[in-house]
């Protein structure tokens, strides 16, 4: 999962930096973030002016501390309960009897990675790997310096840098920030199982042992508690560290006030699986629960885990895609109704690592379970939004916590729930997301293209090649007829349309040879400049948002949206296994030729296709980038007049 998920911390300057804003306005928000004298040590108090704390607070003198957690769990087998290390940055006026709320930031990243092999993905004719796990496909180091143990707890934290933002904007404003080691990495004991349920209890005993509900020891073993703590908790992170405030909170765990999950799993088997299918996460080909695990794996005495991640390659099942046990056990959305904590929920639109349906199906159920939620949805991929869009981030996030971990009264809850970025990069606010007003517009797969109307009944056929051609390639020049796709397009579009929510496919179809995979692509026709995944940095526009220290200046450049302009965009993507066409939990046999009805979705999405485009829907069998890819030749039939897309349509 994205391996390249330092929040925040690549984008800091390294040099103590002085900042003057252009307007009086920002200029009174810089000063906001400025350290201000502390209260007196005989009575430390927060400062709360206007429904807001405020940074009183010295982050070079605050407090470092380091602690090992029991947790509820033995997942390396050893016969003792399994420990989580943490690691604290506190006020110093804590030892003088204030009490502090903490923002937690647990992740398997803090000790780096290891060099990985992913699994093949060509398969031959039996649906077997070619060739096991070639070399040559390591996994790329995720971007997280690892962190160095500087020794017993109560130390200065003057010359311990941190990764990220919090320590310098929230700790001058009275929180304590902290990282977690997940199971079986860094310092922690236990073993890692990309997204066990041993990894969600691990990063539960943190707010345990917050809470008085759990034993800690530090450095010389001796026991510790956290009397410093008001026991009100908050997790946030981007990618797996925005995985795990999901999951922990989806125990009911007293305590966890907010949770901030950025770019986060809300359930595995849509990470590593597909309407049935074996689907890869973008960027990452051959990767799944066992690539993960290994990757993640740098406690001390590794060869205690190993059992278990060979059982993580024996049970997440390669060969047909079931939703089984394993999977199950690692979905959250089952559990969204025991959530206690408000919700902040952040994604990109352009996130196919972690694709957009797993903010969509959790935000649905959040909905569902009554839970307190907040959406922001942008216009990059798997990034932090923070250095987008620096002072609204911060700004709210502020407000967030301000108001779940210390309950000010500030209109947290007030102000319009959802904003979405639009593709001028203008933000939107609505009631909800799909938007208010969203209809579904039924278009049908015609001979002559996508009409408001069904038409003839006609079987036309695609040939697979996706083995060794890119769905990039296969969606280009719509008009020009090709043997190894099917492609319907609108005609000019009269008016901008914006998609948002989920397009759904209903297809007759047939498949005959050894490809089992029908994919969908939903394309934007028309030459534009588009955001992609990426971002860029502005060294030009330097930002000091909180106190800095040497090494960690409290500073982060802006960055913008990385665009392209191109004739096309894929906007969205679904996959389906035809076995798998009744049930993700079980497949059907299938017979070659023979005509199914077929019905799956595909990633939600937010898009506007303007004026003068035209709206596209193109079928293959392979997703060179994503599914498993068969020998080619697999052929592809599906019956024109009476198949369709369904689009949720905003006014």
């Amino acid at each position: 999962m994205a391996r390249s998920t330092r929040t925040g911390a690549a984008h800091k300057a390294r040099a103590r930096t002085a900042y003057r804003w252009g307007t009086a306005a920002l200029a009174a928000s810089l000063l906001s973030a400025l350290p201000a004298p502390a209260a007196q040590a005989d009575d430390p108090a927060l400062s709360i002016v206007g429904n807001r704390t405020q940074p009183v607070f010295s982050r070079a003198d605050a407090i470092h501390q380091q602690v090992d957690i029991e947790t509820e769990v033995d997942s390396d087998g050893d016969g003792r309960r399994d420990t989580v290390r943490m690691r604290i940055l506190r006020p110093k006026e804590t030892d003088a009897g204030l009490k502090v709320a903490t923002i937690v930031e647990a992740s398997p990243y803090w000790a780096g990675g290891n060099d990985v092999r992913n699994h093949d993905v060509d398969v031959d004719v039996d649906g077997l790997p070619a060739h096991g796990r070639p070399a040559g496909s390591e996994r790329v180091p995720g971007l997280v310096t690892p962190y160095e143990e500087s020794g017993s707890a109560g130390l200065s934290a003057s010359s311990v840098p941190w990764s990220g933002y919090t320590d310098n904007y929230f700790l001058p404003r009275g929180y304590a920030v902290a990282q977690v080691d997940s199971l079986g990495t860094g310092g922690s004991t236990g073993c890692p199982t990309s997204g066990g349920r041993n990894e969600t209890l691990g990063a539960k005993a943190a707010v345990d042992w917050l809470n008085g509900r759990a034993r800690g020891w530090d450095p010389e073993g001796r026991p510790v508690g956290a009397a410093w703590s008001t026991g009100d908790t908050a997790m946030m992170g981007i990618s797996y560290n925005g995985t795990l405030p999901t999951a922990v909170a989806t125990t009911g765990v007293e305590g966890l006030k907010a949770i901030v999950p950025i770019s986060g799993i809300s359930s595995w088997y849509d990470y590593y699986r597909a309407g049935g299918g074996v689907v890869a996460p973008g960027g990452y080909q051959g990767e799944d629960a066992d690539v993960l695990a290994e990757y993640v794996h740098t406690r001390a005495d590794r060869e205690v885990c190993r059992p278990v991640i060979d059982r993580l390659t024996a049970e997440q099942d390669r060969v047909t895609g079931d939703f089984t046990r394993f999977w199950k056990e690692r979905d959250y959305l089952r559990d969204v109704g025991r959530i206690k904590a408000g919700v902040f929920l952040v994604h990109g639109g352009n996130d196919w690592n972690v694709k957009t349906q797993h903010f969509g199906q959790l935000w649905d159920a959040l909905k569902k379970h009554g839970v307190p939620r907040k959406l922001w949805l942008h216009q990059a991929g798997h990034v932090n939004p923070m250095p987008l869009r620096m002072e609204e981030w911060l700004g709210q996030l502020h407000q967030w916590f301000d108001h779940w971990l210390y309950g000010l009264d500030n209109g947290a809850l007030t102000a319009p729930p959802v904003e979405v970025e639009q593709s001028d990069f203008s933000w939107r606010q609505q009631s909800d997301w799909p938007a208010r007003g969203t209809r579904d517009v039924r278009l049908w797969l015609n001979e002559g293209g996508l009409t408001p109307l069904p038409g003839k009944p006609a079987r036309q056929k695609a040939t697979d090649q996706g083995r060794t051609v890119p769905a990039e390639q296969l969606v280009a020049d719509p008009g020009t007829a090709r043997p190894d796709r099917l492609v319907y397009t609108t005609g000019p579009l009269p008016a901008d349309l914006r998609v948002n929510g989920v397009p759904e496919m209903s297809v007759r179809a047939s498949l005959a040879g050894t490809s089992p995979y029908v994919t969908a692509l939903l394309v934007d026709y028309g030459t534009d400049t588009r955001a992609t995944a990426g971002t860029v940095t502005d060294t030009t526009q330097q930002v000091c948002y909180g106190e800095g220290i040497p090494g960690d200046t409290g500073c982060a450049y802006r960055t913008r949206h990385r665009t392209e302009t191109a004739d096309f965009k894929i906007v969205s993507r679904g996959w389906l296994d035809i076995r798998n066409r009744n049930s993700l939990e079980r497949q059907s046999p299938v017979v070659e030729g023979r005509e199914y009805r077929l019905e799956w979705a595909m990633q939600p999405q937010d898009h506007v296709f303007k004026k003068g485009h035209r709206l596209g829907v193109v079928l293959i069998s392979t997703d060179h980038d994503y599914t498993l890819r068969h020998p080619a030749g697999t052929e592809l039939a599906v019956r024109a007049g009476i198949s369709s897309v369904t689009l949720p349509v905003a006014r």
